[in-house]
């Protein structure tokens, strides 16, 4: 689900673009089911993870990147933080 990063941690998400409201919902295999409301055109789904991702986590907007799977439902994420940080409130969402 996750991998400790020398900036932060990559987290596997699996999107769901198009939802009444952003959320998280719960697991998806080995990836992070997350909702959002933004649909899946011209990159507002990918900036509403992001967006989202960084609230959750408490970490800056710019802190989060998608570096892979911008064009698909599968995703690793890139959290910039003090990795223990963000496992623990990792491991509270689940």
């Amino acid at each position: 689900m996750y991998q400790i990063d020398k900036s932060g941690i990559r987290l596997s998400v699996y999107a769901q673009p198009g939802a009444s409201k952003s959320e998280i919902a719960g697991m998806h295999g080995e990836s992070l089911k997350i909702r959002v409301a933004a649909r899946a055109q011209d990159g507002a789904a990918n900036t509403s993870i992001c967006v989202f991702l960084a609230e959750i986590f408490g970490v800056p907007k710019t802190s989060v990147s998608i570096l892979r799977g911008s064009s698909s439902r599968q995703k690793i994420v890139l959290i910039r933080g003090d990795s223990e940080q963000l496992i623990h409130c990792l491991e509270s969402l689940r």
